[in-house]
């Protein structure tokens, strides 16, 4: 590992840290940039993986040639084709003239596929042909065209998992997956929290022109004792937030607390279950709302079959302590509160009738019911912004998109 080319790389792209881990991803892209073999950069959102693509373009062969950065995820799914590929005249209701894709336009250079996670299932195979053979067809043409690009791929998804799923092809992952970097969160780079905040604190100080900030001990403490689920994007966005809103310069552990907000296990609402606590982790958006809905349907069987218990015993009016979660959307196990149910006396022919109402609300509330309450509360909570929305469900915004139309909610 070269040590001084790395630092070189380092101040030309502006990344700042010492981690080890980041050093040998950097190594790891500076050895495959002198080749044309397609990469995947993987690491969580928000850890800099767009500045790898640079760095293996600008040490290659291709660095005088176009360099397309494409975001996968935020192009609709019915335009992606048109957008990588190109289209012709009369290809689609918009198809007023004809149209260049990345792949024509970046021939002879290098491509960046963002989120490559997110491309539809038909879009792959595209994808695969090109990185088989370099051909393509452009939307609405039968004629067979050829490119000679590089292509990076980079993406938060577990695609294992999602091949498993259904939703990713593996013959693609494994033409992708020619080399694989992989970029450490920052929770795992030690150090590297406390250089990082204090270079965004000095770039804001200048650019506010603002007293630089200070870290004590104890700040630096417990910026390194966070979990930074957003990675070096929040933490970046943190030490702006304290640059400009703080009057005082000198930040302690206390002081920074303040500007981090709470952990949380997922981004989807506070579960509603008594059970003990979980260190499951999920990969697909499917999977933590099943988990979520049958933690909520087990609840609701439990209470009811304490309800009727209750009344089978003859209970009239008397006072009933019961315990729920609190809705704290913490790492820890939820803290019980105590809650007073008042029971009244029920005659023979209410109770019958509660039990089996109960029953028709447990059979009719189907997944798909809960799912769209669920998206639907995140778009009330969020003001209908669908961004905040979508991260709130931990769900990419082309999912949301696509829930939204298929249960009516625009």
């Amino acid at each position: 590992m070269d040590t001084a080319k790395i630092q070189s790389i380092k101040k030309q792209f502006g990344i700042v840290g010492n981690d080890p881990e980041l050093h040998r991803a950097i190594d790891t892209a500076m050895q495959v940039a002198a080749t044309d073999l397609t990469v995947l950069i993987t690491g969580e959102s928000g850890v800099g993986k767009e500045h790898f693509p640079k760095i293996i373009h600008q040490n290659s062969i291709r660095k005088h040639a176009k360099y397309f950065a494409v975001n996968c995820g935020a192009i609709p799914e019915g335009t992606i084709d048109s957008e990588l590929f190109g289209h012709v005249k009369g290809a689609f209701t918009d198809a007023v003239g004809e149209r260049k894709g990345y792949f024509s336009e970046a021939d002879g250079g290098t491509i960046f596929l963002d989120e490559v996670g997110e491309l539809p299932l038909a879009t792959q195979a595209r994808l695969l042909r090109v990185l088989e053979n370099g051909e393509f067809l452009r939307v609405g043409s039968s004629k067979v065209e050829k490119t000679n690009v590089r292509i990076v791929c980079a993406t938060n998804v577990n695609l294992p998992e999602a091949i498993s799923e259904g939703r990713f092809r593996e013959d693609l992952y494994y033409r992708l997956n020619t080399v694989p970097i992989n970029i450490p969160p920052l929770r795992k780079r030690g150090e590297d929290v406390v250089m990082l905040f204090k270079k965004f604190a000095l770039d804001y100080s200048e650019k506010y022109s603002v007293p630089k900030i200070l870290l004590d001990e104890s700040a630096q403490a417990a910026l390194m004792e966070y979990h930074w689920p957003g990675n070096v994007r929040q933490l970046k966005n943190v030490a702006e937030h304290i640059s400009l809103v703080e009057m005082q310069r000198e930040i302690n552990g206390d002081i920074i607390k303040k500007y981090l907000p709470m952990e949380r296990k997922t981004n989807l609402p506070a579960r509603l279950s008594s059970g003990t606590g979980s260190n499951k982790t999920f990969e697909s958006e499917r999977e933590i709302l099943y988990s979520v809905l049958f933690d909520m349907r087990r609840d609701i069987t439990e209470l009811r079959a304490q309800v009727q218990e209750l009344m089978s015993a003859g209970v009239h009016k008397e006072e009933v302590p019961l315990y729920t979660p609190t809705h704290e959307l913490t790492t820890h196990k939820p803290q019980m509160q105590p809650t007073t149910i008042h029971l009244s006396p029920i005659r023979e022919e209410e109770s019958s009738n509660i039990v089996e109402g109960s029953e028709y609300i447990e059979e009719t509330l189907s997944l798909d019911d809960m799912e769209r309450m669920a998206i639907l509360k995140a778009l009330e909570r969020h003001r209908g912004k669908r961004r905040e929305a979508a991260k709130e469900l931990n769900i990419s915004e082309r999912t949301l998109y696509r829930k939204i139309k298929e249960y009516g909610l625009d």
